[in-house]
């Protein structure tokens, strides 16, 4: 108990540090208006030409196409023509509590959860002004995401809309087990508690645990990944009852269920006991394209995430031996398995799994998109619509209309045309208030 209590102190003062300023205040003494050259409606996946958007507080008042004329009480007005405004980004699969680095491996040995919780909130800083105003943090070391969940949520440090899975559950050894690669006195043997079960009664225990640290979905490993010590990407790493139990109390408590899976038998149990997306997917096969397809299962592909790790394996000593070789196993797949998937109509939603390689990054998943062979718009809808529904988010965000919530961005250029625009995001606005802008862009 004094554990925790020291946990929590340590991450209630890191995230209340004065290193890093907030996010602007909350106006609530009149409307803005944005003027866009051109929007992007993610319903359609068309361009509706020049457009005005009014926001009150932190809803979109009103669309309409052309100029609007400006409202007497407005605050302010944003003047965007030769920019496409377009909903604000979602990225399904993100870790925003660390970074890649050659020293991560040791770097564990030395540093504390308050360590992780402060340079999280630079990594949130980074994401949301690349454009991205909602995430889901699909797994951290001690629930670190959560409390970085809670403090942009009260306005303590500026990010992304934050949905939290705290730590992901997998199987002892297996990728969510953290204990990988330690020496044996180091190894202990960790628990539910802590994300790992070995069997259906854990199972339980675990998403209950889950529930009480007030994580907003599930995240599970039911295969090996890359960048844990074990020698399997892809194997399978929880049983049919296993994910059946884990699946049948997440619907208890009513949480999502994300599972990160490599290999075409986890990727199968995954889809068969019930989960809402499979992330990365890597050596999915026919059989699981059309499984999911027919459970209506998203699948997140993180292109750039095995595209990352591909070109690191190269560089001697930035992974272990046996990191370095899985990743040279999966990095190359992942864009191929993405292509086939989209052209066999599996639901794909956007994710890039931030972390893995630098954040704020993230638009480079577009291009990777287009260059498997996905459509630009389609690439687009994935991260507004699509990702929505993934989150069951749909209501607020998604698309830029009256009444969901003033989440708002713009790029220099025609993503249709260039889909590389994504990776210049010149304006952020996020909840009505703006966070990044070009210097242009303030009007009377």
């Amino acid at each position: 108990m004094r554990a925790t209590l020291r946990l929590a102190c340590a991450l209630a003062f890191a995230l209340s540090a004065p290193a890093l300023a907030g996010p602007p205040a909350a106006g609530d003494d009149g409307p803005v208006l944005l003027h866009c050259g051109d929007l992007f409606d993610a319903a359609s996946g068309r361009l509706l030409g020049e457009t005005s958007i009014l926001v009150r507080g932190d809803r979109i008042a009103a669309v309409q196409a052309g100029r609007m004329a400006p409202p007497p009480d407005m605050r302010a007005f944003f003047d965007l023509p030769t920019s496409t405004c377009l909903p604000g980004l979602i990225d399904s699969h993100v870790h925003l509590t660390g970074e890649t680095s050659p020293t991560n491996y040791s770097d564990q040995f030395r540093l504390n959860p308050a360590d992780y919780a402060i340079r999280s909130t630079v990594y949130a800083e980074r994401t949301l002004l690349a454009g991205f105003t909602t995430v889901r943090n699909l797994g951290d070391n001690a629930n670190e995401s959560i409390a970085l969940r809670n403090a942009i949520r009260d306005g303590i440090v500026p990010g992304p809309r934050i949905l939290s899975a705290g730590m992901a559950i997998g199987s002892t050894g297996g990728h969510a087990d953290g204990s990988d690669g330690y020496r044996a006195d180091l190894m202990g043997d960790p628990g539910p508690k802590d994300g790992i079960v070995n069997g259906p009664e854990d199972a339980w225990k675990a998403v209950r645990q889950h529930y009480k640290d007030h994580v907003d979905l599930i995240k599970i490993m039911p295969s090996g990944g890359v960048l844990d010590e074990s020698a399997s990407a892809d194997n399978p790493q929880l049983t049919e009852p296993e994910l059946k139990a884990l699946i049948a109390a997440a619907k208890d408590y009513g949480f999502a269920v994300a599972a990160h899976a490599h290999g075409a038998e986890a990727i199968r149990r995954a889809v068969l006991a019930g989960v809402d997306s499979i992330e990365h997917g890597t050596f999915m096969d026919e059989a699981d394209m059309r499984l999911m397809k027919e459970h209506g299962t998203w699948y997140v592909p993180t292109i750039i995430a095995g595209d990352y790790v591909a070109k690191q394996a190269a560089v001697p000593g930035y992974y272990p031996a046996q990191v370095a070789a899985k990743a040279r196993q999966v990095g190359p797949q992942i864009m191929d398995t993405a292509g086939r998937a989209y052209r066999a109509g599996v639901p794909i939603a956007f994710g890039t799994d931030a972390g893995v390689y630098p954040h704020g990054q993230n638009a480079h998943e577009f291009e990777l998109m287009v260059r498997a062979g996905m459509p630009p718009a389609f690439a687009l809808q994935a991260a507004t619509t699509h990702a929505a529904k993934l989150l069951r988010m749909e209501k607020d965000v998604g698309t830029v209309e009256a009444g969901k919530l003033a989440d708002i961005v713009a790029v220099p250029g025609d993503p249709l045309a260039d889909i590389g625009v994504m990776t210049r995001v010149s304006f952020v606005m996020k909840d009505g208030k703006v966070y990044r802008r070009p210097d242009d862009a303030a009007g009377p």
